[in-house]
């Protein structure tokens, strides 16, 4: 039974989406405060969690981003119709695997949940069953697919998401080849029912910035306008 955090300071919103869950077959915890969100993930094992940025008093991309230093837990954002682009957009370049605009039907939320949690445990799941055991090799940096560990040309480890693991891990499988938005879209699984393309532009925003000496003039992760991108550097397998 996966366990899912909704984080909202609207007690009636907290009930009507902890009650549908609970109705699913999803073990379901609710918080009111980003200190009650940081209890129950210190003392629960949570799957997924739900936040909604316009909290009281507090700031949910904070949240998000306090839980994206930490680790790689799925993360939906809610987000109100006055700043819901700036919100989601932003949300997204923290971490954020997905976002749903108020008002949202519960049936979209469900299918949401279902979908991130299927995206995350996929490399997971590929380790366990001993996936993927090559390792990539570019520019001094390397990849550990079954570890999901990237090191960085001095030795030193680099945190990657979920998105931005697929989405490097994608790049390294073809690379000095143009991708496009659609293709990078179905090999990062980030492809559902309703596909939300400048998803694809924000991974590699964040992806440059962990990779690149220079983000603005990328060397690694070239744009082809009007195309999609290329990894432009040699990739060796071992």
């Amino acid at each position: 039974m996966k366990h899912i955090l909704a984080v909202d300071d609207d007690p009636s919103m907290r009930a009507m989406i902890a009650d549908y869950l609970a109705e699913q077959n999803f073990r379901v915890s609710t918080a009111a405060t980003g200190e009650e969100m940081g209890r129950i993930l210190a003392e629960n094992t949570v799957d997924l969690v739900i936040i909604d940025l316009k909290l009281r008093g507090e700031d949910g991309l904070e949240l998000v981003r306090e839980i994206r230093t930490q680790s790689d837990l799925p993360i939906i954002v809610l987000t109100g119709h006055r700043r819901g682009e700036v919100d989601r957009v932003v949300g997204l370049e923290l971490g954020a695997d997905d976002y749903l605009t108020k008002p949202f039907s519960l049936r979209e939320l469900l299918a949401r949940i279902r979908a991130v949690l299927r995206r995350s445990a996929s490399p997971e799941r590929r380790a366990k069953q001993g996936g993927d055991r090559t390792r990539y090799r570019f520019a001094g940096w390397e990849l550990n697919p079954r570890t999901r560990r990237l090191t960085s040309p001095r030795g030193d480890p680099v945190p990657l998401t979920k998105g931005e693991f697929s989405l490097l891990a994608a790049f390294l499988q073809s690379p000095q080849r143009i991708l496009s938005r659609e293709q990078l879209l179905a090999a990062t699984r980030l492809h559902d029912e309703e596909v939300y393309d400048r998803s694809i532009d924000v991974q590699i925003l964040r992806l440059r910035r962990k990779l690149e000496a220079n983000p603005s003039e990328p060397e690694l992760i070239k744009t082809e306008r009007g195309v999609g991108y290329i990894f432009a550097a040699p990739v060796e397998r071992r």
